[in-house]
């Protein structure tokens, strides 16, 4: 129950199902504050505000829930991580706000930053349902469009709400608000079949200064690391795997020297450009990547120092909208030998390879960030975030067996 004035009062809940919930809306909530930068769009922006006020409601009733489960110092060990998480989505939502205000406080960017967000939100586009299109009418699930173009639709606005988490049975409406995410050939195919127009992809901004160029490239940079930061830190979470959780560490003291080089080259960028004031954005949204990788390390602490991982945790994560799953590619598979970009396995699955573990002369190497150049071999084990259905799939192809563990 949620009395009026804001107040949250305790109330029995599912934690595991509300730590699905909050590991949902983070996520989201960075692929919609970085589309509202992306379309100047106060609309998302304040959307983005509405669901971190969601999550500030999710996080206490949350930890109202763990106090009430703890009844010994075995209880507070176990749990201790467990709020971890809880406060770690918390920060993501928080700075997802913050970048939204870049946008609703009119803070400004430069345009090499609006022509390079793109890339750092994996081609992250609005589009509206036609009242003429094909797509109206019918649901995800008949649509096929994620096995079929490798684009997922995130999320639905219509009318006054938004559906945050749409299902294949989920029916688009004339007049919906999609937000899709996926690679560029897919997204310029689904955009003209819901809009019946020709997508055009930002263009490219002139060359200008070269230390704002660096600047713009490095929050890019930060933006993917970070995002990269909290899908292996709730895989090391679910595989209750200290050697991701370590990879999580090095990449948030990546983003961290990224930062420092990133101020560097912006200072020296306001000496030189027209209005320094409108640099101000690119400050905002370098402190919210920051934040972000930061709260990476949180979701994986528990596993860093030997604490484990909670069931309630593993559950959340496995029953969460995105799957994170972990695979071995069998000897003569499909994958046996070739590229992630030959085999196009986000285009044929919808999965995203977030990290290849491999044994060179002996040694386990992990691979983060693979790459369309990196090879999978017989024996590599993978990490990959996506759908159920995409999974299945996936799991067909290397000929492994599928489990969320």
């Amino acid at each position: 129950m949620e009395p009026s004035g804001g107040e949250v009062e305790y109330e029995p809940v599912s934690v595991k199902q509300v730590l699905a919930e909050m590991k949902d809306t983070a996520e989201l909530l960075i692929d919609l504050s970085f589309s509202a930068v992306l379309n100047g769009s106060n609309d998302i922006a304040a959307e983005v505000l509405a669901l971190e006020a969601r999550m500030d409601v999710l996080q206490m009733r949350a930890r109202m829930s763990l106090l009430m489960a703890a009844r010994s110092t075995d209880d507070a060990e176990q749990l201790a991580p467990v709020l971890g998480v809880v406060g770690a989505a918390e920060k993501i939502s928080d700075a997802a706000g913050d970048v939204a205000k870049v946008v609703l406080e009119d803070i400004g960017l430069p345009e090499a930053m609006r022509a390079a967000l793109p890339e750092a939100v994996e081609t992250l586009v609005r589009a509206e349902v036609a009242d003429d299109s094909v797509l109206a009418g019918r649901t995800l699930g008949e649509l096929n469009v994620e096995t079929e173009t490798g684009v997922r639709i995130i999320a639905i606005r219509r009318r006054d709400d938004w559906l945050t988490n749409p299902d294949r049975d989920t029916a688009l409406e004339a007049d919906d608000t999609v937000l899709l995410r996926g690679p560029n050939e897919g997204i310029a195919d689904l955009y003209r079949r819901a809009t019946g127009d020709a997508y055009e992809p930002p263009s490219p901004p002139e060359p200008g200064d070269e230390d704002l160029e660096r600047a713009v490239d490095s929050i890019v940079l930060m933006k993917n690391i970070s995002e990269l930061a909290v899908d292996l830190a709730y895989g090391s979470v679910l595989f209750d795997s200290a050697e991701v959780a370590e990879e999580v560490v090095e990449l948030e003291a990546e983003v961290d020297a990224l930062q420092s080089r990133f101020e560097a080259w912006t200072l020296r960028a306001a000496a030189r450009v027209d209005d320094p004031v409108s640099l101000r954005g690119l400050v905002h949204l370098a402190n919210a990547t920051e934040v972000i990788s930061d709260a990476a390390v949180e979701i994986s602490e528990g596993v860093l120092r030997g604490l484990g991982t909670h069931p309630v945790v593993e559950q959340a994560v496995q029953e969460s909208d995105e799957v994170i799953v972990r695979l071995t590619v069998a000897p003569g598979s499909e994958f046996d030998g070739v590229t992630l970009g030959d085999r196009e396995v986000k285009t044929e699955t919808g999965m995203r390879v977030i990290a290849v573990r491999r044994s060179v002369d002996g040694e386990r190497d992990w691979v983060i960030q693979p790459g369309p150049e990196t090879e999978l071999r017989a024996g590599d084990v993978f990490l990959a975030k996506g759908t159920r259905s995409g999974t299945e799939r996936l799991a067909t192809l290397t000929s492994a067996e599928y489990s969320a563990e």
